[in-house]
């Protein structure tokens, strides 16, 4: 069915608690951010009809039999680990969350909602539209304080990016995405009130609610990892981050500054010329290009600086493909890359998992969109244990504690959600 609502905002909140109810569920939100390759506002997909979960491999292998044998809309996740199968790469570092590497569904009942305009597919559509509409809102529960442990100390932090930095003197990389994480053991939260508060509190255009089997993505990521329309495939990486001001005129001398960075636009550069290598795998000849550099975005928590690479994809590639063609993203890893990713899991302590991995849809006519897993909290309820990674890009010229600050930065929003007052 087809139809209009009044107030979009509560038809999408109502929505995504009707839809927690099951037991798998994707929920995508741009919130209303402008963007010309997005095909709508907000999808819904609910309950799994099939299901495929996988780890490296031939993850991409079973994904494209599952995906012939499911051509409507499937929707799910590529973790970062997958990097062993598109690689000679291995993951040494302990996983805490026990989350698959790869895990799509095709959904039993899908919502998607463009402007004012609502379509939901499945059986007793009418039925479901008025179960939705009926539900009361329930206010969002405040978070009691979560004891958040991090992976390294504040000095433990700046000496490891010290010794990246003697890689780069030495040649071996030019640029890397060092990730840390802050956990919490034996905790309860309730997911979905706790991504409600985080998608309020930084709203982003790739914001992500998935759920299955008791496991939970809460997502306020602002990056696109790769899209395809029609022919035509896109990247917009994002290297460089400043923060937000209250005072208008220093708010735009900091996206200034951050414009006019040397650091920073080398960061982005070099993750551009990534980009456009890893896009020529899927490219016809010639047809890799930049169709925006360092361009500034502006969200409620950081300004970024993103760059938009595009192609035409080969006839020969399927959309499976595309996107093992250029997995994991440049943004997550360095260049050069596969040095990058060797050294990272040398210097990180626990497996990246679904962070820096990536969260999506492929739809009937063969387009997809996937996300990067950033800004994000992952949660086992059987182990009652609570993740998020934060990363930055180290270069020969980054400020170890500079870097730091940058991280609690990019989780200031995660922080708050969790009710994480002290200084970490």
């Amino acid at each position: 069915m087809i139809t209009e609502v009044t107030d979009v905002a509560i038809f999408k909140q109502k929505a995504l608690a009707w839809a927690a109810k099951f037991d798998t569920l994707c929920y995508l939100d741009s919130n209303s951010f402008n963007d010309p390759y997005s095909k709508f506002d907000t999808l819904i997909t609910i309950g799994a009809k099939a299901e495929l979960k996988a780890n490296a491999g031939d993850a991409f292998d079973q994904l494209s039999a599952f995906r012939n044998n499911n051509p409507g809309w499937i929707t799910g996740f590529f973790g970062y680990d997958l990097k062993n199968e598109t690689e000679n790469l291995r993951s040494n570092n302990t996983d805490y969350l026990d989350f698959p590497d790869l895990y799509f569904f095709a959904p039993e009942i899908l919502i998607s909602i463009k402007g004012n305009t609502v379509e939901i597919t499945g059986d007793k559509d009418d039925e479901i539209f008025k179960s939705i509409t009926g539900l009361e809102i329930v206010p969002d529960k405040q978070q009691p304080a979560i004891n958040l442990q991090p992976r390294f100390s504040r000095q433990e932090y700046v000496e490891t990016v010290e010794q990246i930095q003697q890689h780069i003197v030495r040649g071996d990389i030019y640029v890397t995405n060092f990730c840390q994480e802050f956990y919490a053991d034996d905790t309860e939260i309730e997911p979905l009130s706790i991504f409600q508060n985080l998608n309020s509190l930084s709203p982003t255009p790739f914001s992500t609610f998935f759920k299955w089997n008791g496991n939970y993505i809460m997502c306020a990521s602002p990056e696109r990892f790769l899209a395809k329309r029609g022919s035509k495939l896109i990247s917009q990486p994002i290297k460089g981050t400043a923060r937000r001001d209250a005072d208008e005129a220093v708010d735009q001398s900091l996206i200034d500054e951050l414009r006019n960075h040397p650091k920073e636009l080398q960061e982005n550069v070099m993750i551009v010329d990534l980009v456009r290598n890893d896009l020529t795998h899927s490219a016809k000849p010639g047809t890799v290009k930049t169709e925006d550099l360092y361009g500034i975005q502006t969200f409620k928590q950081v300004h970024q600086m993103v760059s938009t690479v595009v192609c035409e994809i080969r006839d020969d590639v399927t959309a499976v493909e595309a996107v093992k063609n250029t997995f994991p993203m440049g943004s997550m890893t360095g260049a050069p890359k596969i040095s990058a990713m060797q050294l990272m899991e040398q210097y990180e302590r626990s497996k990246r998992g679904v962070y820096s991995g990536a969260v999506g849809y492929f739809s009937p006519d063969n387009d997809f969109d996937f996300n990067v897993v950033i800004r994000t909290l992952l949660y086992n309820s059987t182990k009652k244990y609570l993740s998020f990674h934060v990363g930055s890009a180290i270069t020969y010229h980054a400020n170890p504690e500079s870097e730091y600050e940058e991280c609690l930065l990019k989780a200031k929003a995660i922080l708050e959600v969790l009710g994480v007052t002290e200084r970490l």
